[in-house]
């Protein structure tokens, strides 16, 4: 086929994570077919799934969890045991660990040395040279940290490895859609890369009903939104602890989730939610009746009787009834509508084209919410083609298109971590249940541009001697580069300096 330049710059870009340097060929194998380019990575099976040594299931990291905050726990009771025995002559009792250094299981700053404490020759010994501080109860190992290290390594890895990249770019998209925030806690750091590996990756080619139960069900989101604390006011658990319902889950899911704000639902339809999906739970550490970290129905805590929602009676029929509700809300015709305009928001422009929305509008909801054809019909579409590359990249897309095009695959996570931290897109940590904005006016601004600049400057003095800018920007671009920004690497003084205005040209910042 013919050679499309602007056409692979388009695929790679809006769809994918940009062009992989050294002999990966991406621009020229997009520009021979664009469209083919970004739809083979969707013909892949499974090619969405993360099964990776190491990645555990929720159920045995809830036990790993447990387990090292029940160690935690004893290494403290230990600590306060220990400062609290008699002190023996001339020992000085040590300061308390706090709570908060435990965890972290932090090492205690090294102790002076002897010699800058020893006394001068002829002078007394001062009281207190003998005192040696008491050895503090190991601390264990932070489990939480490690495994949230550990899931973030394996995704930063599989995006920066990937040929375009567009099913990583879905499995970002929707994890922003259904996020949780590992800032809520141990369990949802924890959790944080599991939800997404069982929630979010086998649906992001599938039936969006079913991604929307499976998230919904998912013990990191029951957590996240507090619905293991909702029971229904004449349930049993209720009437006994006088504790009533907890509206988060209903709500987001009908705001954030679903319908979207104007999507024709009112409060008291929030309301019949929340009772209807009273007794989801997830099985806590003294679990008899399931393994701790898995679903859950909690019959004493569910709201008993028919409920009635979006003008439908649903009978109480126990977890069925939350499956029907969801089942029904997710081909809801405002649901298709909100959908298709996130989804054409994310790709295309922040106001995408209204005849394009409507197109992915009809596809969702001719096809049962199949994601696969509506992703496809997205793909298709002329608009997707035609529209400039106005769109910022997000941080972590413009890191992830860092580490494709210096070749960098990372072997540990620590310096994505902290550039996204830095960059204000903490990875699976968004500051709300909205996730993060997806819009130029959040990632385009001043500050921020700055700190790239600056992210951009250390990597390329970094490893600027080794790579000529020229050559990269035909691997970022090729012909479709524009001659401001030739001229402008052209003219650097220094292939560092000429490196870091590549990494901040339009061709690479936006998408």
């Amino acid at each position: 086929m013919a050679r499309d330049p602007q056409g692979a710059l388009i695929a790679l870009n809006r769809f994918g994570f940009g062009a992989r340097g050294g002999a990966s060929g991406d621009l020229m194998n997009a520009a021979s077919d664009p469209r083919g380019f970004v739809k083979a990575e969707l013909a892949r099976p499974n090619g969405a799934l993360l099964e990776l040594p190491g990645l555990q299931a929720t159920p045995v990291l809830a036990e790993a969890v447990f387990a090292y905050q029940d160690e935690v726990k004893r290494a403290r009771e230990a600590a306060a045991k220990s400062d609290a025995s008699p002190e023996q002559p001339g020992q000085a009792r040590n300061p308390p660990a706090t709570g908060a250094d435990l965890p972290m299981a932090s090492p205690s700053p090294a102790a002076p040395q002897a010699a800058s404490l020893s006394p001068q020759a002829g002078e007394a010994a001062p009281a207190m040279q003998a005192v040696q501080a008491k050895p503090q109860p190991q601390q264990p190992p932070n489990v939480v940290q490690k495994t949230f290290r550990t899931e973030a390594l394996a995704r930063l890895q599989r995006a920066v490895l990937a040929d375009c990249g567009v099913t990583e770019r879905l499995v970002a998209f929707w994890s922003n859609h259904f996020c949780i925030s590992a800032g809520k806690g141990e369990l949802a750091r924890m959790w944080a890369g599991a939800f997404e590996r069982e929630a979010i990756r086998p649906h992001v080619l599938g039936r969006f009903a079913d991604m929307l139960k499976a998230v919904e069900q998912h013990p990191a989101m029951l957590f996240f939104l507090d619905n293991q604390e909702s029971l229904g006011p004449d349930s049993r658990a209720g009437q006994n602890r006088k504790r009533g319902l907890n509206e988060n889950l209903a709500r987001e899911i009908m705001e954030l989730h679903t319908l979207g704000v104007g999507g024709g639902y009112t409060q008291e339809d929030v309301t019949s939610l929340a009772r209807i999906i009273t007794g989801w739970s997830f099985a806590g550490r003294n679990s008899r009746n399931a393994a701790p970290g898995s679903f859950v129905f909690n019959a004493n805590a569910h709201q008993p009787g028919p409920q009635t929602l979006l003008g439908k009676v649903y009978p109480d029929d126990g977890v069925a009834q939350g499956e029907a509700a969801l089942a029904d809300i997710a081909r809801h015709p405002s649901t298709a509508k909100f959908i298709a305009t996130k989804l054409a928001r994310h790709f295309v422009a922040d106001d995408p084209p209204p005849a394009l929305v409507a197109r992915l509008e009809a596809v969702f909801k001719t096809h049962d919410g199949d994601l696969r054809a509506v992703t496809s019909a997205l793909i298709d579409a002329d608009e997707a083609w035609s529209a400039p590359l106005t769109k910022i990249r997000s941080p972590y897309e413009f890191l992830i298109a860092g580490g494709r095009l210096l070749s960098r695959v990372p072997e540990d996570p620590g310096f994505y971590l902290n550039a996204l931290n830095t960059l204000g897109q903490p990875l699976w940590a968004p500051a709300g249940p909205n996730g993060f904005a997806d819009t130029n006016a959040m990632w385009a601004a001043p500050e921020g541009m700055k700190l790239r600049l600056d992210l951009s400057a250390q990597l390329a003095s970094r490893l600027g001697n080794n790579l000529d800018p020229r050559d990269m920007l035909e691997l970022v671009a090729g012909d479709a580069a524009s001659a401001d920004t030739r001229r402008t690497i052209e003219r650097a003084e220094q292939r560092q300096q000429a490196l870091a205005l590549l990494l901040m040209s339009p061709e690479f910042q936006r998408r």
